[in-house]
């Protein structure tokens, strides 16, 4: 896509840069802007967090310095009114509300557009955090007042539009940005993980952060299931506030000898491409950037059929197995019959919609045309 004016900043707004899905695809949507020639800002609330040394050179990093979210807002507002970039891309909570009020606060043609990464009835109905219960008020208080709202899958935006108030005609849907160019580069690094050398048994790995949406305990009582049935090992990527527990259930199951729990792990991606099959075993999603990864990296794939994200991925499950949420008996039986059979459809043409060229595109003339309406 050709743009009219290289030199136009789009930015992007965080209140911090963490080690989740969500961060990753941003990086991802902002190389392909710098890519179509414009100037990117990742400004930060605070400039922490596990994937801040991720961020490309090409792009600027703005240290906002904000002790909090009120201090965040009157920072925010005078970025804009300085540099007054084309777009402001907010992501995740309280990021978002920030964003918006920031633009109230100044006189600026930028446009805001929040975003949403999850499906907010199941995220906000297991979160017990107090001061994330305002969130519905927030939305409902203050959504109408972005510019536009960018959910990343059909499920995502049915449960958005079930909390808010929001008009469907502000809301759009775009699929992450997920499969980069790099991906393929990283995932053929060197590992020296024991369980992935030659005439080891097979690899199931699941990635995620460990706590209760990604459901491990559910990928764990199957694997239990499964090694039953024939030798194989466990592995599973992420850092989280549950990795104690789950390494006192793989002991109480009986599996802690062929389960790893490895914690962060930098590079994912040649653990991914050497295991014998991807699982995801979430109780919710939004759009599961690991699963699509899995699937481009030719990896058969089992998936719990949650709200939201891996039905549509999957195309209804033609590409791949979806089980019921927490139905441990289910995906045994799906991980048995992949690891029987060890074949997985062509995906490349369906996978190009994950793409980051596809979801540049689709943000590009979303921006035109919230500019040209303005």
């Amino acid at each position: 896509m050709q743009v009219s004016h290289p030199s136009t900043t789009i930015s992007f707004f965080l209140t911090y840069f963490g080690g989740g899905g969500a961060e990753r695809v941003l990086i991802n949507l902002a190389n392909g802007f710098v890519k179509s020639g414009y100037q990117v800002d990742f400004v930060l609330g605070q400039a922490w967090g596990p994937h801040l040394k991720k961020i490309p050179s090409e792009i600027t990093v703005v240290d906002l310095k904000a002790a909090g979210s009120f201090a965040s807002i009157r920072k925010l507002a005078q970025y804009l009114k300085h540099k007054e970039p084309q777009a402001l891309i907010s992501g995740m909570h309280f990021a978002n509300e920030v964003a918006i009020l920031a633009k109230r606060l100044v006189k600026t043609n930028t446009v805001v557009i929040a975003t949403e990464h999850n499906t907010l009835t199941h995220s906000l109905r297991h979160n017990k955090n107090r001061k994330k219960r305002i969130i519905p008020f927030a939305i409902r208080l203050l959504y109408p007042w972005a510019d536009r709202v960018v959910t990343v899958s059909q499920g995502a935006t049915a449960s958005l539009t079930e909390i808010s108030s929001i008009s469907p005609d502000k809301i759009t849907t775009i699929y992450n940005p997920v499969i980069a160019p790099d991906l393929f580069s990283k995932a053929n690094a060197d590992i020296d993980h024991p369980w992935f050398q030659p005439g080891e048994p097979p690899v199931i790995i699941g990635v995620g952060k460990l706590e209760p949406q990604k459901d491990f305990p559910t990928l764990i009582r199957a694997f239990a299931r499964v090694r039953k049935q024939l030798s194989c090992r466990l592995v599973i990527l992420g850092w989280g506030p549950d990795l104690e527990k789950l390494k006192e259930f793989t002991a109480e199951m009986g599996v802690q000898d062929d389960v790893d729990l490895m914690g962060y792990v930098d590079n994912p991606y040649p653990y991914m491409a050497r295991a014998q099959v991807f699982t995801l075993s979430s109780a919710w999603e939004g759009l599961p950037t690991v699963l699509i990864e899995a699937l481009a990296l030719g990896k058969p794939v089992v998936s719990t059929d949650c709200p939201s994200g891996p039905r549509e991925i999957l195309q209804g499950g033609k590409y791949g197995a979806l089980t019921p949420v927490g139905d441990d008996v289910a995906l045994a039986a799906a991980i048995g019959d992949v690891l029987g059979q060890q074949s997985q459809s062509d995906v490349s043409e369906w996978l190009h919609q994950f793409s980051i060229e596809a979801s540049t595109n689709q943000y590009l003339d979303l921006i035109n045309t919230l500019k040209t309406a303005a």
